[in-house]
């Protein structure tokens, strides 16, 4: 493959900062017309791959006069494009001993429950206090993890978002990653979740398809309202319903960025505690306004896949949190809902 010629576009970069993100501008010249916006982008900033930028693309980092587009979007002559470059990582991650309670292991593969308030793996000011950092320490160094998501997803096959707790699948090898991707690239692994919800959601059950993207407004949320999006599908019923909210168990049939958080907030029944997605940040109940949670009300439940040396189906429950069950609590006293009911709901959780 013949090498691309010498970038010709014109760049303004900014003053790079390692504490902060700069701004990279570039002008597409005409004998550029035509070209992808990623491959235009990856001929401009050499030292990124293609996926980099593709990366920075999804993430809602680069607009074109003004506006976020996709990775396929055809440039054309005079557009000004601007990447926000995200301040550099470090290049390993260290052990930390943090307390991390260990679901299920074998010789291949970990079930661990990561609590709400951790972030899975390092990034823009997340360096430490990280999943990767408790498995690293909890599992011998990176020997003990697979290596195949890099030294700063050490293990990691897929994620949890800060404010969710719950289940979440470790890769001890190589091979068992490469396997664990095939069954989640499948959907042969079943993700379990557990919401309580603001508002009445319709029905006793249902499925919810709609495409997510990212919000081209606000680069931290996602949405359901661009056709454009990636598929995504969630089938939910409801466990409870407690004057004005609901208690949904809901099953992942894919795995996208904030998937439930988005779906239901598109219903307009946003998890509790999610103020990103339109929750109020203390919940009133009847007479009462019950306590800050300081989380989502969100947790995954429930994981089965198959081991990936045997193919042994394995299931594995992580307990709903005590901050959960207690938020619950009060909430059934303060709408004068029997308590009995709230337990016999959630025995299948505990």
């Amino acid at each position: 493959m013949s090498p691309l010629p010498a970038p010709r576009a014109q760049s303004q970069p900014a003053e790079p900062s390692l504490a902060s993100a700069h701004i990279r501008t570039f002008v597409v010249e005409a004998e550029r017309a035509g070209d992808r916006l990623d491959r235009f982008l990856a001929s401009q900033i050499p030292e990124f791959s293609r996926s980099h930028v593709q990366d920075l693309i999804e993430e809602g980092r680069v607009v074109v006069d003004g506006v976020a587009c996709k990775p396929s979007h055809h440039v054309a002559a005079g557009e000004s494009i601007s990447v926000e470059i995200p301040p550099p990582q470090a290049a390993v991650v260290e052990p930390e001993e943090i307390p991390l309670e260990v679901l299920y292991h074998d010789e291949d593969v970990a079930v661990v429950n990561k609590p709400a308030g951790m972030i899975v793996h390092p990034g823009a000011g997340a360096p430490s206090g990280t999943l990767v950092a408790a498995l690293l320490s909890r599992f011998g160094g990176s020997a003990g993890l697979s290596s195949i998501g890099g030294p700063l997803r050490a293990g990691i096959v897929h994620r949890l978002d800060k404010g969710t707790s719950g289940a979440l699948i470790v890769a001890l090898n190589d091979a068992a990653h490469k396997q664990l991707v095939e069954q989640f690239s499948a959907r042969l692994v079943r993700k379990m979740y557990i919401a309580l919800l603001h508002g009445k959601v319709k029905g006793d059950s249902g499925v919810i398809e709609m495409p997510i993207a990212r919000d081209l407004h606000r680069r931290s949320r996602m949405t359901a309202r661009r056709r454009e999006g990636r598929a995504a599908r969630t089938d939910w019923r409801v466990l409870l319903r407690l004057d004005g909210f609901s208690l949904v168990e809901a099953d992942l049939h894919t795995g996208r960025t904030h998937q439930i958080r988005v779906h239901f907030s598109t219903l307009g029944c946003p998890v509790v505690g999610d103020t990103l997605y339109g929750a109020p940040r203390q919940e009133r109940a009847g007479d009462a306004v019950l306590p800050e949670l300081g989380r989502n009300f969100l947790h995954a439940a429930r994981v089965a896949f198959a081991q990936p040396r045997t193919g042994e189906r394995i299931e594995v429950r992580a307990p709903l949190p005590t901050e959960l069950r207690g938020y619950l609590s009060a909430l059934a006293a303060a709408v004068k809902f029997d308590q009995s009911a709230i337990d016999a709901a959630l025995r299948p959780f505990l």
